[in-house]
């Protein structure tokens, strides 16, 4: 079980009623190098896992709780080799897989105040807290990727791995072959210009002698803290991304900083005091606007690209270089050989009334809140239910293979990890 998946975990605990723990739930069950692991994490889990299977984990609750506290274990020995090894992740990363994972939870949840509700705590401070957590999951993340991303295959072992298991591989589900084209919307300098602005307006009226969080409430694009006057309470060193952490630790007491622009928007923020490693500030975010002027260019170069594909210009080869995601972009634009059954609605119906070899106009897309967009989908081909073949099913059974080959090995380095690193249960 992934980090990520932890996290996500962690957040529906509350939903589900399994609150924080106290008293003997709090025992230290195992330590993994400088992490440990207590007896409420594996008993959340394992309460998660008999919530969605009542019938299955009816019997087999002590067989769970030994599997999630080994998976815990290998999760931590990970993290304790990537940190050994001197594996880094940098602050646009965690806050890139911060929101997206927010993005879930709103999902799940309905709206960030549920969310709020929920935790009994503002976005922010959700954010923050959290945020350490995420850096342990990239970490895993990039140290399994380090070792393993690059597994090879051979064609021989894909056509060993066919014939072991051919009789058990579950029939091929209806699948698009499908690719896209992603136009992030950039703002403007007129939209960056106009945030900026307004933020020193904001900062000269407080200078004035107007009321920081009378402005908080009022003018905050962050609602998590907009509602309590811009308090982000006491946070340690860490927490923040670099631009925000940089000129809040910067502050002295009572001071209010220039506007600070991050991927976020512009922020002023206030220090109310600092101690040691740890600050107590309030802020006021300015979000950048996106013009329909700047979603216009967008949607433009989107149709530029389709009227070359209609010219007769390869659509994987434009996406090489007209893709603003460079995650698939590397790869024509490939997204995959998709289950119609798993496309969202909306998606499934464009989908569906594309012929092969088909454009779609653009639509919005997006990865995260600071990374608003429009792509194109190119339909290659509607492939119908079959038995996998080595023949017209090459991919996937070399995917399939990949990944058993990828999954033996890693569990031979964690068996390593396991003898050479330090590890107790308790």
């Amino acid at each position: 079980m992934r980090f990520q998946t932890a996290l996500l975990l962690g957040f529906l605990l509350l939903a589900l009623g399994v609150s924080a723990q106290t008293g003997s739930m709090e025992r230290i069950v195992a330590v993994v190098g400088k992490e440990i692991i207590l007896k409420s994490d594996i008993d959340g889990q394992v309460a998660i896992m008999v919530q969605r299977n009542p019938a299955a984990a009816k019997d087999n609750e002590q067989k769970l709780h030994d599997y999630v506290l080994d998976q815990l274990i290998n999760e931590r020995l990970i993290m304790t080799k990537a940190i050994e090894d001197s594996v880094e992740v940098s602050e646009e990363q965690i806050t890139e897989r911060m929101e997206f994972q927010i993005k879930s939870l709103v999902q799940q949840f309905g709206s960030e105040k549920r969310i709020e509700d929920v935790y009994g705590m503002s976005m922010s401070r959700i954010r923050r807290e959290f945020r350490d957590e995420i850096r342990k999951q990239l970490l895993v993340e990039t140290m399994r990727d380090k070792k393993f991303a690059n597994t090879k295959i051979t064609r021989g072992e894909v056509d060993d791995f066919y014939k072991r298991y051919h009789d058990s591989i579950p029939k091929v589900q209806p699948r698009v072959d499908l690719y896209h084209i992603v136009k992030f919307v950039k703002a403007s300098a007129t939209q960056k210009k106009e945030a900026n602005e307004l933020a020193l307006r904001i900062r000269d009226s407080i200078m004035k002698g107007g009321s920081f969080s009378d402005f908080a409430r009022r003018h905050s694009g962050d609602p998590g803290s907009a509602v309590n006057g811009g308090d982000l309470g006491t946070v340690e060193r860490g927490k923040f991304v670099p631009a925000f952490e940089n000129a809040a630790f910067g502050l002295q007491p009572e001071e209010i900083s220039q506007p600070v622009e991050t991927p976020f928007g512009f922020h002023i923020i206030q220090l109310i005091t600092k101690s040691g490693n740890s600050i107590t500030a309030r802020h006021i975010l300015i979000r950048v606007g996106q013009s329909e002027t700047d979603k216009e260019v967008a949607r433009a170069a989107l149709l530029d690209v389709k009227k070359k594909v209609g010219e007769g210009t390869s659509f994987v080869e434009l996406a090489k270089t007209a893709s603003d995601e460079r995650e698939t972009a590397g790869f024509g634009g490939a997204m995959g050989q998709i289950e119609l059954e798993r496309l969202p609605e909306d998606m499934k119906a464009i989908v569906a009334n594309l012929p092969d070899g088909g454009v779609s106009e653009p639509l919005p897309y997006t990865t995260d809140p600071t990374r608003q967009g429009y792509h194109i989908l190119y339909r290659k081909e509607i492939l119908a239910e079959h038995s996998a073949t080595m023949d017209g099913d090459y991919k996937l059974l070399e995917q399939m293979a990949t990944y058993e080959k990828r999954q033996r090995l890693e569990q031979e380095w964690i068996t390593e990890l396991r003898r050479t690193l330090y590890w107790e249960k308790r």
